[in-house]
């Protein structure tokens, strides 16, 4: 993923961001967020050829590994869905070093948007009651 990140960024003339700027105040919006997906072939560590739905947003990128039957559309909207929920839960360690996802936030925000590695249709009104829930 980071490297199709630098390759869509080097191809548009953005530079890239060496280090993860501070999450601001008010909710991102990800309309204009680089995504993309790329095939990875039959191999370690998945048997059978599968394609990788990615997000990036600030300096991070998020990606869902998708079977061959999977809608890619809804693989990249529950991206678009997922991705600001979990930068609600970083925790930044300081400038430039990593970030740490909480786990709890982490296991329950996946546990509801995708039940057992399942995607789902989801609605506005779903996802204030998992804001809420949160």
């Amino acid at each position: 993923v980071a490297s199709q990140c630098r390759l869509l960024q080097s191809s548009s003339g953005r530079p890239s961001a060496p280090q993860l700027p501070q999450l601001p105040d008010e909710p991102i919006s990800l309309q204009d967020a680089p995504a993309g997906l790329f095939q990875l072939p039959p191999g370690d560590p998945f048997p059978e050829r599968v394609t990788v739905a990615w997000l990036s947003v600030l300096a991070l990128a998020f990606a869902l590994v998708c079977d061959p039957q999977e809608n890619l559309s809804l693989a990249e909207i529950t991206l678009r869905r997922l991705a600001p929920r979990l930068l609600a839960s970083l925790r930044l360690l300081g400038p430039g070093a990593d970030v740490l996802l909480r786990p709890e936030t982490a296991d329950i925000l996946l546990d509801r948007l995708l039940p057992h590695g399942q995607m789902l249709f989801l609605n506005e009104r779903f996802l204030q009651a998992v804001d809420r829930e949160m």
